[in-house]
């Protein structure tokens, strides 16, 4: 491939605050990969950063990119590990060049943070599939994408956003959940979903967080019966945060 074209393909990057499962490992190649899966089209070139490690771009680096993506974590993003204090620092320099970020679960809480909005325990765990409805400014954004007004997607969080950051808007809701996705300006959105989880990935978490005594029993049988009763809207998630992050909405 010549110089040229090389410049001329988009760069993302994953900023991933979790450790791989050894069920993720063997099956998708990592969560990185099941990322790509999601978002990556052909032509484009995507790096991972470990952030949950203390890896993360360099600010010099940071205008390489033309959009970033902030994974789920074990973590709480009010917490004061050493890692989660530096990516909320680079987030604020991502925000200030006004980079794509799209965040996901505990990626969709760090940014609440790092924009000044509020994180915190919500009342008890939502693991499962959860149905929640895009705002009637969002549907209008959205128009183009033909996304549902009811729009399932798997869940596995228990906490939240309290409090939007300063002119950040709320863009979807749930029935547990006030704050489901935000907008910030043209370049952030946070979804407290995950849009990239199969039933598959959620059940081996369910397991694992089981044998941790993380969750009760009836958690883990509700979140189970959840996914029998409804699927998750996978080509819808993939389109709206495909078009969200390569700039067509």
């Amino acid at each position: 491939m010549g110089g040229g074209e090389m410049e001329g393909r988009k760069r993302f990057a994953v900023l991933l605050c979790a450790e791989d499962s050894e069920y993720v490992k063997k099956v998708y190649g990592g969560y990185f990969k099941v990322f790509v899966g999601l978002l990556g089209e052909e032509g484009e070139r995507w790096d991972v950063y470990r952030a949950a490690r203390g890896e993360l771009p360099a600010e010099k680096d940071v205008d390489a990119y033309d959009g970033f993506v902030i994974t789920g974590s074990c973590n709480d993003a009010h917490g004061d590990d050493v890692w989660i204090k530096e990516l909320v620092k680079l987030l604020k320099i991502i925000d200030s060049k006004r980079k794509k970020v799209l965040g996901i679960c505990f990626g969709h809480q760090i940014l609440t943070r790092a924009l000044g909005g509020k994180t915190g325990r919500a009342k008890g765990w939502d693991i499962g599939v959860t149905c929640i409805h895009p705002s009637h400014s969002a549907l209008k954004l959205l128009s183009s994408l033909h996304i549902p007004s009811h729009l399932p997607v798997i869940e596995c969080h228990r906490d939240e956003v309290w409090e939007l950051p300063p002119h950040a808007e709320v863009i979807a809701w749930s029935e547990k959940t006030g704050i489901e996705m935000f907008r910030y300006g043209d370049h952030i959105m946070g979804i407290q979903g995950h849009p990239e989880y199969t039933k598959d990935i959620l059940l081996h978490l369910i397991d694992r967080l089981l044998q941790r005594n993380l969750i009760q029993t009836r958690h883990a049988e509700a979140a189970k019966a959840s996914l029998d009763a409804r699927e998750p809207d996978r080509e819808a998630w993939k389109k709206l945060c495909k078009s969200f992050l390569k700039g067509k909405l």
